[in-house]
């Protein structure tokens, strides 16, 4: 699989080369759509059967779970920071 994927490249380069010395060229020619004329004609008939649907609302009796807070008092991380200049930084350590 390698040898073949080795030849191909090696292919390339060398089809590269003879068209960047000019040992290789390719005549081509501007190309053109098919001009192409429609006359009359209609659409296909089709005719379908779906089915209805009902949306609506009515009343049933469900569980519902309670869901109740507390409040605590507990320790939270904080970080104080003092920016240089505005008068709040440590004189001590200057």
């Amino acid at each position: 699989m390698r040898f073949l994927l080795a030849l191909v490249g090696i292919a390339a380069v060398i089809v590269v080369a003879m068209v960047s010395l000019g040992l290789l060229s390719f005549q081509t020619r501007p190309g053109s759509l098919p001009s192409v004329h429609v006359d009359g004609g209609t659409a296909p008939a089709v005719t379908a059967n779906v089915a209805t649907l009902s949306v609506g609302t009515e009343d049933k009796v469900v569980d519902v779970p309670t869901v109740g807070t507390t409040q605590k008092t507990i320790a939270v991380p904080t970080i104080h920071m003092n920016k240089p200049g505005d008068g709040t930084s440590n004189a001590a350590a200057e």
